[in-house]
């Protein structure tokens, strides 16, 4: 069954509406973020950003997880040497974080973890505050992932770490 009310949402969601909660100022933090991060690991991040669905595919009942796994697959984070990428999916419309592992993190992190991490982001983003949601998340990751994957002498940077604004 078709929900009118986040097809509306999505339907008429400005394009430009994601630069309200992430100005320059804010990718830039996230992408040192993801940077550091990677020092302490040798998990990959890649952060995305998308606004809203094409109202066909809400229309279709695509949910922002369902998405969340196609924009991994898209951005090529399963693409690690150790299978170590793990993605940051944030749909603005719907205000729902997923987080997504590659298969070599999956085995030693629950999925319920990541889902912990993605709901302490949304609180901070239900209040606006979309930096610290964004470096807290990006900040308790680095905690998972440098206790399973700590970084070795070769740990080279396979994923860029700028955040992707993901285009309908």
């Amino acid at each position: 069954m078709v929900n009118i009310k986040r097809w509306l949402l999505h339907t008429f969601m400005p394009p430009w509406h994601w630069r309200l909660a992430f100005p320059p100022a804010v990718l830039r933090d996230i992408e040192m973020a993801v940077k550091q991060s990677e020092r302490q690991h040798r998990g990959e991040l890649r952060f995305a950003i998308e606004n809203a669905l094409a109202p066909g595919r809400v229309w279709r009942g695509l949910s922002a997880r369902q998405r969340a796994i196609e924009v991994f697959s898209n951005l090529r984070v399963w693409d690690t040497e150790e299978n170590s990428g793990v993605l940051i999916y944030l749909l603005l419309a719907d205000r729902e974080v997923h987080i997504v592992s590659d298969r070599g993190i999956a085995r030693c992190v629950p999925q319920s973890e990541w889902d912990a991490v993605a709901q302490a982001m949304q609180k901070a983003f239900r209040q606006c505050d979309f930096r610290r949601g964004s470096l807290e998340g990006i900040e308790r990751i680095t905690i998972m992932l440098a206790s399973h994957f700590p970084a070795g002498a070769d740990n080279p940077n396979e994923l860029s770490n700028k955040p992707v604004i993901v285009k309908r």
